[in-house]
C-alpha cells in the first residue's frame, strides 16, 4: 500500500507531521465527497434518493469540519488567521488581508 500524502521519506518524519498528512488529505477526501453529493443531488429527480444524498452531504460536512477544527487546534497561525476571515461579514478579501496580519502578529 502506498502513501502518497507523504512527499518525504516517510521514516524520517515526525508522528506529528504524519498525522498532519492524514488529516489534510483526509480534508481533501471529505471535500471531494462534499462535491460528488453536490453534483449528483442537482441532478438528482427521486425525492427520496435526493433526500439520502443530502443527509450523507451533511456528515461529509461534518467530518471536514473535524478536520479542518484538530488542523486549526494545531496550527495558531492558521486559527488566528480564519478567525479574521470566518463568519465575518464584509470583503472577503480584506477580510483575508486581515487574516494574514493576524497570522503575522504571532511571529
Amino acid at each position: 500500500m502506498g502513501f502518497d500524502q507523504y512527499h518525504e521519506p516517510a521514516e524520517e518524519l515526525s508522528q506529528e507531521t504524519r498525522t498532519f498528512a492524514r488529516i489534510i488529505v483526509s480534508l481533501g477526501e471529505e471535500t471531494d465527497a462534499i462535491n460528488w453529493y453536490e453534483q449528483r443531488i442537482s441532478v438528482e429527480k427521486d425525492a427520496e434518493a435526493r433526500a439520502i444524498m443530502e443527509n450523507a452531504q451533511e456528515e461529509e460536512f461534518k467530518h471536514f469540519g473535524m478536520d479542518l477544527e484538530f488542523l486549526l487546534r494545531h496550527k495558531p497561525k492558521w486559527r488566528a488567521a480564519l478567525e479574521k476571515i470566518l463568519f465575518q461579514q464584509g470583503d472577503i478579501v480584506a477580510l483575508g488581508k486581515s487574516g494574514e496580519e493576524a497570522e503575522e502578529s504571532l511571529d
